[in-house]
């Protein structure tokens, strides 16, 4: 590995910036560390030993990087998480989807040996008859109605298609739970924050997290793995919302999933959620991750369950984290 190049899109995100700073802190031996992001990295947050690079993932500059730096594992961590305000569906599916077959393409045509991804359970849908625990065998039904959940499921058909015509690639592939830490902030965590929790009657909306140190370690081992293939990322264990709210100290509003429907679509068009209508199922039918192959296959072993990182999570944020 000392002899390494390793290039990490989405660098100056939650998750790539955490990448970088482990890999700047030599927590593994690589030879270099390329940190691209579409947006500069300001001089203040740039690490040393670090090669910073501005570029978009669509970019055709992109296979003149990767040949550039000779890189030998590329960590594709670019994506639409949490859209902006001005954000459409045509620009999410032009970086998730044709970002990463742009980072597919420059991967087979300079040589890179290896590529991690960060998927997430979303790929498998949010469906009512989903098994209680999501193996890696199980369909991948993201829905339509819900972009990152859609386009993770065509990102993954893609790069199934990559490992049957560009076997040389080697492919790891993360399908990540809930990702909680000292300071995310995303779409989940701004649900704990409102005054009361949204339950849906009949569903216990039951959630997996994986801390946020432990993705990086999952990363890490990757970059240095001889391994390829699958594997879901999450804590052991679940937390039901209602669980969830006893910890918070707040009380659930339990409604009718049809009264649910109808406060969403007046909610969001009076600019007081993110959700829509569309998105109930994303409430109700969380994609619950079994683990076991990760641990029993991949090697890793969460350091936290749910319950713990939830707790830690909780801890942080009642400091003012």
């Amino acid at each position: 590995m000392s002899g390494t190049c390793v290039l990490v899109t989405g660098a100056g995100g939650y998750l790539g910036s955490q990448l970088v700073a482990a890999l700047a802190a030599g927590r593994i031996k690589v030879s270099r560390v390329v940190a691209a992001d579409v947006r500069e990295a300001p001089p203040d947050r740039r690490l040393p030993g670090i090669e910073y690079v501005q570029v978009d993932v669509r970019s055709p500059a992109l296979m003149q990087l990767f040949d550039q730096w000779k890189v030998d594992v590329v960590v594709h961590l670019a994506s639409i998480v949490t859209p902006g305000k001005d954000s459409n569906r045509q620009f999410e599916y032009s970086v998730d989807v044709q970002g990463t077959e742009n980072v597919l393409i420059a991967c087979t045509t300079t040589g890179v040996k290896k590529i991690v991804v960060s998927s997430s359970g979303a790929a498998y849908g949010y469906h009512a008859d989903n098994p209680a625990w999501l193996s890696e065998d199980c369909p991948l039904r993201g829905n339509e109605t819900f972009a990152y959940s859609h386009h993770k499921r065509l990102v993954e058909e893609m790069l199934a298609r990559w490992r049957v015509e560009h076997p040389e690639l080697k492919q790891i592939v993360f399908r990540i739970g809930t990702i909680l830490g000292e300071t995310v902030r995303n779409q989940i965590t701004d649900l704990f924050e409102k005054p009361r929790l949204l339950a849906i009657r009949g569903s216990d909306s039951p959630f997996v997290f994986i801390w946020d140190q432990d993705v990086v370690g999952c990363l890490l081992q990757a970059i240095g793995s001889d391994k390829a293939g699958v594997y879901n990322v999450a804590g052991d264990g679940v937390l039901t919302i209602h669980e969830i709210a006893a910890k918070l100290g707040k009380r659930c509003l339990v409604l009718p999933p049809d009264l649910l429907r109808l406060a969403l679509r007046v909610l969001k068009t009076l600019g007081l959620t993110q959700y829509g209508p569309e998105q109930l199922d994303f409430l109700r039918y969380r994609p619950v991750l079994d683990n076991t192959r990760l641990k029993r296959d991949f090697g890793y072993v969460p350091q936290l369950t749910s319950a713990q990182v939830f707790d830690l999570y909780l801890e942080s944020h009642r400091h003012g984290a």
